[in-house]
């Protein structure tokens, strides 16, 4: 296989009339999909859009998989543009990217018309009035290479300048046949898709189920903000599998989506993107005794995850860590200490770094900062052996499963002690009444700040935590909000909180 496209037509061809993506709207066999996608492939062809990104500006549906595909088919590849980002960071992304044409739906296209001074068309008008060129698409199928991209994700960049994510066919080729032999996910499966399409994290959810002709239900996005919507979609689609974010399986537990509507079909549970609080998952392992729960880890530059962990049949003690396991097959995953030195013994920190297939095609249109985060291994002087270096930092147990610290730029030096913030973080969110927790570090005023949700009393929850952490890790001071300010990727906005400390 050297082409994604083979998944969608070999599930095609052996489940036709199987739904394969439905939203609320609508669904879409295996078939019609394949058919929609060649109807937008031979649009974007007859139209001389081939061998440049295409962007999407609209909200996912079961239509946006076609366009997507399509821009594959015409040898292109895809980037969705999230619709609630400032129009500032949109534009920046565009100069990034220099899409060849933007699709967007009926809803958002006036204000697409308005936004963008390049080429915009109805996703809509293209399905229902583009004919398959089948000759078209075969010539732009021989022309096709393992290594061309299939997707740019952009994530925050450190310079307030998004990054574009650039991820190429071998590398999804190669991870999702492990990831789904794994997990055990056929096709009786219903994966139930949280993730925006601008998020790696669905690429699980849509390839698991091109591959192995599961369907996967496309739960909309203010989903998460009604829980009986919610947990009436998840029950009235009798999902089985979840590939959430930390922070949508918080906001069903603490909203206390289960003690509406208990989902009863669902079989297998996986989380990442941020550290699992531990009572909000043990409130899932509650309601959900017979679930196998599994940790992944994996930054958007490794092409989802890297590492996992199944999680063991029991409830955890609010102050345990749960590790990021050991590498998926066919990735190579280390520690690296400060001299670049590998680290092999249990308890000792390193940065951890991941080589293989599995890696990116580096930050599109960036080649100072591909060249910063990819690098040569530094333990390989014999060939070429690019590695990312992702800037956590890790430790082994004894049983050499890896557990993650904090972010390297999250160790601080403080009062002559060097502290991870993570630890901090742990240590609150073991605490009664605290349901969510992030620690931030004002190097100005030299104080450790903590903010959480919750019901707990600040002096109170302070002084609790002086029974598990030194007196010199306690914070400073702390901020009880009503809800933790989240990012794009559904992961804790730091940005937003430092503002809200008044930290510079």
């Amino acid at each position: 296989m050297k082409n994604i496209l083979e998944m969608l037509e070999n599930s095609a061809l052996k489940y036709p009339e199987k739904t394969a993506f439905t939203d609320p709207a609508h669904s879409m066999t295996f078939r019609e999909t394949m058919d929609g996608a060649k109807k937008a492939g031979t649009f974007f062809l007859k139209n001389r859009i081939a061998h440049c990104p295409v962007s999407f500006y609209m909200e996912k549906s079961a239509d946006a998989v076609c366009g997507m595909f399509g821009a594959v088919y015409a040898g292109c590849f895809y980037s969705f543009i999230d619709l609630r980002q400032p129009e500032s960071r949109i534009h920046s992304i565009l100069d990034t990217l220099k899409p060849g044409i933007i699709i967007t739906d009926e809803e958002n296209y006036e204000k697409a018309c308005q936004l963008f001074e390049i080429r915009v068309e109805k996703i809509e008008e293209i399905l229902t009035s583009a004919e398959i060129d089948e000759e078209l698409l075969k010539q732009a199928r021989e022309e096709s290479l393992d290594i061309d991209p299939l997707y740019v994700n952009f994530t925050s960049g450190s310079t307030g300048v998004p990054k574009g994510v650039t991820v190429c066919h071998r590398s999804v080729i190669d991870f999702i046949p492990v990831f789904t032999e794994t997990f055990g996910i056929e096709k009786d499966d219903v994966l139930a898709n949280q993730a925006p399409f601008d998020f790696d994290v669905s690429v699980k959810d849509i390839y698991s189920g091109l591959y192995t002709g599961a369907s996967v239900a496309l739960i909309p996005r203010s989903y998460f903000s009604n829980p009986t919507k919610l947990m009436d979609y998840l029950c009235d689609q009798k999902a089985t599998v979840l590939v959430w974010a930390v922070s949508a399986m918080c906001f069903v537990s603490i909203m206390n989506g289960f003690g509406y509507r208990n989902p009863e079909t669902l079989r297998l549970v996986m989380f990442s993107g941020e550290v699992m609080p531990i009572k909000q998952l043990n409130i899932w392992k509650k309601y959900q005794p017979a679930v196998t729960f599994v940790n992944l880890y994996g930054p958007t530059e490794i092409t989802c995850n890297c590492t996992y962990y199944v999680l063991e049949d029991r409830l955890y003690e609010n102050d345990e860590k749960i590790p990021m396991g050991k590498a998926f097959r066919n990735e190579k995953v280390f520690l690296l200490d400060e001299n670049d030195h590998e680290v092999t013994e249990p308890d000792e920190p390193g940065e951890l770094c991941v080589s293989g297939s599995c890696l990116s095609l580096g930050y599109y249109g960036n080649p100072e900062k591909t060249a910063e985060a990819f690098v040569q291994n530094p333990l390989n002087p014999y060939w070429l052996e690019p590695v990312y270096r992702t800037g956590d930092l890790c430790t082994y147990r004894e049983d050499g499963n890896l557990v993650y610290l904090s972010r390297k730029d999250f160790q601080i030096k403080h009062l002559g002690h060097r502290i991870e913030l993570g630890e901090i973080e742990t240590a609150a969110m073991g605490c009664d009444g605290v349901t969510r927790a992030c620690c931030l570090y004002d190097a100005k005023k030299k104080k450790i700040v903590l903010f959480y949700t919750g019901d707990r009393d600040k002096k109170e929850l302070l002084e609790e935590m002086k029974e598990s952490l030194p007196v010199f890790m306690i914070p400073n001071k702390a901020f009880e909000l009503d809800e933790m300010p989240l990012n794009k990727n559904g992961k804790i906005d730091r940005n937003a909180l430092k503002e809200t400390g008044g930290i510079q």
